[in-house]
C-alpha cells in the first residue's frame, strides 16, 4: 500500500514538473541578466521557474476570459498584449510589440 502512495506522489510531482519550463532555459535567461561573477542557486532558479509558470498561466487565463467574452475561439498575440496592458504591464507591452513586429517580418 505504501508503494502505491509513493507512486501516486511521484506521478503528481512529475505531472507538476511537466508544467515548468526547462531549468536550463531559466538558467540561461537569468545568467544573461546578472554580472558574470555572480552565481544563481538552484533554489533561486526553481523559484523563478515557478513564478514564470504562474505568470504565463495567469496572463493566458485572463486572455482566455477575454476571448470567451468576445466569443473568439483562438487567443492571439494581440489578446495577450491587450490583457497585459490591462493588468498594468504597459512597459512590457511596448517591448513585446517591437518583438512581435520583428517576428512577423521574418
Amino acid at each position: 500500500m505504501q508503494n502505491n502512495s509513493n507512486s501516486e506522489h511521484s506521478k503528481s510531482n512529475s505531472d507538476h514538473e511537466e508544467e515548468f519550463l526547462p531549468i536550463s532555459n531559466i538558467n540561461r535567461i537569468m545568467k544573461a541578466a546578472i554580472h558574470p561573477n555572480l552565481k544563481i542557486s538552484k533554489d533561486a532558479k526553481k523559484l523563478m521557474d515557478e513564478c514564470v509558470t504562474e505568470f504565463i498561466c495567469f496572463v493566458t487565463s485572463e486572455a482566455s476570459e477575454k476571448c470567451k467574452r468576445e466569443r473568439k475561439k483562438t487567443i492571439n498575440g494581440d489578446d495577450i498584449l491587450t490583457v497585459m496592458n490591462l493588468l498594468g504591464f504597459e512597459n512590457y507591452v511596448v517591448l513585446m510589440k517591437v518583438y512581435s513586429h520583428k517576428y512577423k517580418q521574418s
